[in-house]
C-alpha cells in the first residue's frame, strides 16, 4: 500500500494514472479496478475524490484541457508582435504534444469522441483555444470570419499533432512549430478583408 498522501496530492495521482490507463484503452474499454490497480489503491479510495468513472473522466478531460490552454494562453502573452504571438503558440502547442502524448491521445482520441457529454467537453476547450487564437489574427475582418480562421489554426495544430503522435515519431516541437507557423502565418497575411 502507498504512503497515505493528503487528499489533494492523492487527487493529482488519480488524475496522473488515470491519464495513462484512459489514453491507453479509452473509457469503455477502462474501469475503476484498473485505474485503481495502476495507481496502487483500493476502488474506494477512488469514490472519496470522484463519484463515478465518468465523473473521473469528465475530470481529467478539464484538468488536460486546463494544461492545453494554459501553455498555449501564457506562451502567446510573451509576444511582441503578431508574427510572433503565432510562433509562440504553435511552439507551446507542439511542445505540450511532445511532452504528453498521453495527454493529446487522451484529449483528441477517438474515445473521447464517442461520448456525446465528452465530445462537447473537448469541443469547449478548442473553442476557448480559438478564442485565444482569434485576437491574434492582426487583419481587418469580421468577427465571424476571424473565429472561422482561428478554429482553422487550432485544426492545422492538431491534425499536425495527430499524425506526429499516430506515427509514433520522435519530433522536435520547436522545428514542428515553426513550419506550421510559418504556414499559418504566410496564410494569414494572404487574408483580405471583405468587401
Amino acid at each position: 500500500m502507498p504512503p497515505r498522501l493528503p487528499a489533494n496530492a492523492r487527487r493529482e495521482q488519480i488524475l496522473d494514472v488515470a491519464l495513462v490507463v484512459f489514453a491507453t484503452n479509452g473509457f469503455h474499454g477502462s474501469s475503476m479496478n484498473d485505474v485503481a490497480d495502476a495507481v496502487g489503491v483500493t476502488k474506494p479510495v477512488l469514490y472519496q475524490h470522484f463519484d463515478s468513472k465518468r465523473d473521473l473522466y469528465q475530470a481529467l478531460i478539464d484538468e488536460v484541457g486546463d494544461r492545453l490552454l494554459g501553455n498555449i494562453t501564457k506562451a502567446a502573452a510573451e509576444a511582441t508582435d503578431g508574427k510572433s504571438q503565432t510562433e509562440l503558440g504553435f511552439r507551446a502547442y507542439f511542445r505540450w504534444v511532445s511532452d504528453d502524448h498521453d495527454g493529446f491521445r487522451f484529449l483528441f482520441g477517438s474515445g473521447t469522441r464517442r461520448d456525446d457529454e465528452f465530445n462537447a467537453a473537448v469541443q469547449r476547450i478548442t473553442a476557448e483555444a480559438a478564442k485565444a487564437v482569434a485576437p491574434l489574427i492582426a487583419v481587418d475582418i469580421d468577427e465571424r470570419h476571424r473565429t472561422t480562421l482561428a478554429h482553422a489554426l487550432v485544426g492545422l495544430a492538431e491534425g499536425a499533432s495527430r499524425l506526429l503522435v499516430e506515427r509514433g515519431d520522435e519530433f522536435d516541437p520547436d522545428e514542428i512549430a515553426q513550419v506550421v507557423a510559418d504556414l499559418a502565418w504566410a496564410g494569414l497575411r494572404a487574408v483580405q478583408p471583405k468587401d
